[in-house]
Order: structure tokens, then C-alpha cells, then sequence
């Protein structure tokens, strides 16, 4: 089964400084249909103006992923933590017990990137963040592993969940290729071109919720980012 679900569908938040779609349900926006995928909670795709940000504010037993489109991100929390992600690289916040912190853009560009939520597989687990420059070629037309908690997946970035984050750098006419296990789900989305999964057209920055397939071939029709995120 693949699930298309275009990007002028999303649902929307903009205020004077945050330009967000939200792939499920999320803060104003409510549809009871899509309250995430497997042990995917959330996906926003966010545009954060120059000089603003989200202020301090708290999360527990969550794992949160951002992977960084454009710019840069400075966080900040109350383990005293402090650091940059550029485009092209991601961090990983597991709140575990309980964090304060607040994602800035001081650059003068805005800052685009997904921030993805997945639901942690236990409770309760010390609170942790880290970001990581990954090269570029390692990503250049096949998926890397930036983030796991499955078993075998050697230098991603840990997170408490047997869950994963991909992403690939392709380029027009590329075809990737992904086995999905039994009983697991799969969600993609394309930044910059339409892709196809198994055939099924994509446009930029559409949802594409996938399960009950064996495996995907993914081939972009331009150059992209393309992540994966593939939960239980």
C-alpha cells in the first residue's frame, strides 16, 4: 500500500516568523485520521525567518529528529547543551525524563528542515542531544542510516527506538532501492523534484505513507534529498 499525500494538503500554521505544513496532526491542526504513522508521531516541515526561532519550552519521552534543508539551526537546552546544524546535517534529541530547550535561526537566511517525532520505545530514559555533520558522499545516490535504534546500524546517531532515519542525495534519474521487513511501515519525502515510489508518482514535498510492501524503488526525476524514516 502507498499513500500519497500531496503538499498543499498538509495541514498549515504561519505566523510572523514560522512557515510550517504539518504531515499529521499537530498543535492547531487536528485530523483524526492522521495521528502518525507506526511509532511516527510527527513530520513538520518548517521555515523558521531570519533572526527568530522557538523559544524555550519542555518535551518528555519523545525522540526527536531534525534534519536541516537550508541554513542554520543553533540549539540550546537546560543539560547545557549548545550547538550549530547546518544544511545537509542532522540532530537527535531524546527527552527522555524531561528537556527545556529552543531552536534558533540567527543567520540571515531562513532556516527550512523536517523535525521529526518518533514515539520512543520506553519511557522515562535520560534526556540526551547531538547533532552530526555527515559528508555529503556518503549520502550521494543511496540511502545512509543518520539516526537508529535497530540493531547493526553503525554509526547512525542513537535514538530509543527500533526505528531509522535515512536520507540520500540523488540526482536526476536516480534509482534507490529499499527492503522493508515484514509488519514495518515506511514514510518518504522528497525536498526539491518529484520522485516515484514503486511507480506511484510523487511531487516535491509530499507524504508518501508506505506498508505492506516488500520492497521500494525510489527514482527521483531531478536532483533531491530524499528521507526515509521506517518504524515499527
Amino acid at each position: 500500500m502507498i499513500t500519497v499525500t500531496p503538499f498543499d494538503r498538509l495541514g498549515r500554521f504561519r505566523n510572523e516568523w514560522l512557515n510550517a505544513r504539518h504531515h499529521f496532526s499537530f498543535g492547531s491542526y487536528l485530523d483524526p485520521k492522521r495521528m502518525g504513522w507506526g511509532a511516527l508521531r510527527v513530520w513538520n516541515d518548517d521555515e523558521i525567518a531570519p533572526g527568530t526561532g522557538f523559544d524555550l519550552h519542555p518535551h518528555r519521552d519523545m525522540e526527536i529528529v531534525t534534519y536541516v534543508r537550508q541554513g542554520t539551526i543553533t540549539h540550546r537546552d537546560n543539560l547545557g547543551n549548545v550547538g550549530h546544524t547546518a544544511a545537509g546535517d542532522v540532530q537527535v534529541m531524546s527527552a527522555g525524563t524531561g528537556i527545556v530547550h529552543a531552536e534558533h535561526n540567527l543567520g540571515e537566511e531562513p532556516v527550512r528542515l523536517f523535525q521529526i517525532w518518533i514515539m520512543p520505545g520506553q519511557g522515562g530514559v535520560k534526556p540526551r542531544w547531538e547533532t552530526r555533520a555527515f559528508p555529503k558522499q556518503d549520502r550521494s545516490g543511496h540511502l545512509a542510516v543518520l539516526a537508529s535504534g535497530r540493531p547493526g546500524d553503525k554509526g547512525a546517531m542513537a535514538i530509543h527506538q527500533d526505528a531509522a532515519v535515512m536520507g540520500g542525495k540523488l540526482s536526476p534519474g536516480d534509482t534507490v532501492t529499499y527492503r522493508l521487513e515484514p509488519t514495518r511501515k515506511a514514510y518518504v519525502v522528497s525536498t526539491d523534484a518529484a520522485i516515484t515510489v514503486n511507480g506511484v508518482e510523487v511531487p516535491p514535498r509530499a507524504g508518501v505513507a508506505i506498508a505492506d510492501e516488500s520492497s521500494l524503488e525510489i527514482k527521483a526525476s531531478g536532483g533531491t534529498d530524499v528521507v526515509l524514516v521506517d518504524v515499527p
